[in-house]
């Protein structure tokens, strides 16, 4: 690809969505920097075909570089699965392949497959203890030159609670409307407890389809200072929740469901509600929509409140979507 820095095979392994995410944007980042123009081809199970696998992986003709990314390789078929591997062992000098894998025993053959490979790992497994969420609260703010303390910083985790998207959402929200060190009265003047409902209620009408209601209680929520990152991430959560219930495997329980789609047991059946009338390349649509929403709201835009009325509007027209 350019750079010796840059691994031909990644492969990243791990249930914490957020650091996933993170981990295969750096490394989609390390092949751009290696190469502007590389070409990013990024797959849920849902989109990968033998067809699809076969044009994205197949030796170019023009030189054009690629990257693939094909997330949750634990959930293809036994069919596809064979296929990546046969890549994994031949591969196509102008192709980068980035796997993502949730590390448990299925689909694990794939997995020490690309390790046999000599992929370069990187793992992202769940932050299960108080400590851990604690210093990953802190180190979000370090990484924007700034200071929390460790009694704000657990604050800010009781108020928000564990999920890593809304912690750093959080997060986020903090640096940008404080200066200096973050301390546990500054944590108190903005969450006085679960962080803000309104951006859930935005999400639930846009996944619906209700678009009217969406965009009057997006405009009412961005009113009442509800920060548009929190907005954008109840609406990635939305869209991902129905992704989960949409198709499920066979065989899996409400419980286990829910897990993945990070929402109480009870959400289950709201989803599935929410999940008619869409498809497949509906929800791709809607994913990537929150994907370029978070992009300009952190920056790449000038008016975060327009990209949320653009992401409420093309999320809601995504249902259906053929």
């Amino acid at each position: 690809m350019g750079s010796s820095s840059v691994s031909q095979l990644t492969v990243v392994v791990g249930d914490e969505e957020l650091l996933v995410d993170r981990a295969v944007a750096e490394t989609v980042a390390g092949a751009r920097a290696a190469d502007p123009q590389v070409e990013v081809h990024d797959l849920m199970p849902s989109q990968v075909t033998a067809g699809t696998l076969a044009e994205v992986t197949s030796p170019s003709l023009f030189s054009d570089r690629r990257v693939v990314v094909l997330r949750s390789v634990h959930e293809l078929t036994k069919d596809i699965a064979s296929e990546v591997t046969h890549h994994v062992h031949n591969p196509a000098d102008d192709v980068m392949l980035v796997l993502t894998h949730a590390g448990g025993a299925k689909g694990k053959a794939l997995l020490d497959a690309a390790s046999k490979a000599g992929a370069k790992r990187l793992n992202c497994a769940k932050l299960t203890k108080n400590t851990e969420r604690v210093k990953f609260i802190r180190d979000e703010f370090s990484q924007q030159g700034r200071q929390i303390t460790a009694d704000a910083a657990q604050a800010l985790l009781d108020a928000v609670g564990t999920d890593l998207r809304e912690l750093a959402a959080a997060c986020t929200q903090l640096v940008a409307d404080t200066d200096g060190r973050v301390d546990e009265n500054t944590v108190a003047q903005y969450h006085t407890g679960k962080a803000e409902a309104s951006g859930f209620t935005v999400a639930d009408r846009a996944v619906e389809g209700r678009l009217p209601e969406a965009l009057e209680q997006l405009r009412w929520s961005l009113a009442v200072g509800t920060a548009p990152v929190l907005i954008n991430s109840a609406l990635g959560g939305a869209v991902r929740g129905i992704a989960v219930v949409a198709q499920p495997p066979p065989g899996v329980a409400d419980a286990e469901l829910a897990k993945r789609a990070k929402v109480p047991p009870w959400k289950i059946k709201t989803l599935r509600q929410q999940a008619r009338g869409w498809t497949p390349d509906g929800l791709a649509r809607a994913l990537r929509v929150v994907a370029e929403t978070d992009a300009l709201i952190k920056g790449a835009g000038r008016d975060p409140n327009y990209a949320l009325e653009r992401a409420v509007l093309e999320i809601a027209s995504a249902r259906g979507r053929n």
